[in-house]
């Protein structure tokens, strides 16, 4: 799994973003309060709204960072029906960066997301995604008033096929880590592997469709040579949101998304 940031961090070059389109990220705001006080606020928001928080860490072990899992039914359960790994947008992050005393709040732009990862079958579902963004941005006023995207900018047609130049990984390319005698082993191998720490790595949620022989892990890569430690603060701090990566199991097959293409979508500004 790691020598697939490394080699990202190495190869990026400049990527100039299209004037008008849908950034990654947006800032909801900042906040002179603690980041354990933020932190409270925000999941207490989400929860109030009907968000469910999944999970929660520090990137990189860094206290001044810090990342939160949430998802909602609606959007779970609608993903899923996409066959080619459309769990892997269930869920979605909010990201808090402490800097002089400031605490920064943004969170992942669900559209961006979407449209990447369910491609031409967001259309088929807007009727479901549309009211989830109006809800998350209700709840969020709660905390802070900007709503501003940063991150860069990509049309729905680029994230509906992107890539990151030529000969670079799509969606469809992704690395395949493993398989298992069934789905529940696979389960049962992985949430072992994860909690025994191998590979440097640690859980920091589960979404789990047993009818649908489905699950997404939230992953921290706790490596200093090789993981967020190493990466995050060369790829910037405050894209935090995107963190952490994904495993996905579906049926006996576990795979994550090319860290040439995973990187490069949440960071389209380098």
């Amino acid at each position: 799994m790691k020598r697939i940031f490394v080699s990202l961090v190495l190869c990026l070059g400049m990527y100039t973003a299209t004037a008008q389109g849908i950034a990654p990220f947006i800032k909801v705001g900042s906040t002179q309060k603690g980041m354990q006080q933020t932190y409270d606020q925000v999941v207490a928001v989400l929860k109030s709204h009907s968000f469910s928080v999944l999970g929660a860490y520090n990137p990189s072990g860094k206290a001044s960072l810090k990342a939160i899992a949430f998802t909602r039914p609606d959007i779970k359960n609608t993903v899923v029906k996409v066959a080619d790994r459309g769990a892997l947008a269930a869920v979605f992050k909010i990201g808090l960066v402490r800097k002089s005393g400031i605490v920064t709040i943004s969170y992942t732009n669900p559209e961006y997301i979407l449209r990447a990862y369910l491609r031409g079958n967001y259309g088929k579902y807007q009727s479901v995604f549309k009211p989830f963004y109006a809800d998350l941005k209700t709840a969020l006023k709660e905390v802070g008033s900007d709503f501003s995207g940063f991150g860069g900018k990509l049309s729905a047609s680029e994230l509906a096929n992107y890539h990151y130049k030529i000969m670079m990984p799509y969606f469809t390319d992704p690395d395949e880590l493993g398989s298992f005698d069934s789905f529940e082993s696979g389960l049962q191998t992985i949430m072992a592997n994860l909690k025994a720490g191998k590979g440097n790595t640690k859980l920091v949620y589960k979404v789990v469709y047993k009818s649908r022989k489905v699950a997404v892990f939230g992953v921290a890569l706790t490596g200093k040579a090789e993981g967020e430690a190493h990466f995050l603060p060369i790829i910037g701090e405050s894209h935090v949101a995107a963190l952490p990566y994904e495993i996905i199991l579906q049926g006996n097959k576990a795979s994550m998304l090319a860290g040439k293409y995973r990187i490069a979508l949440f960071w389209p500004e380098l």
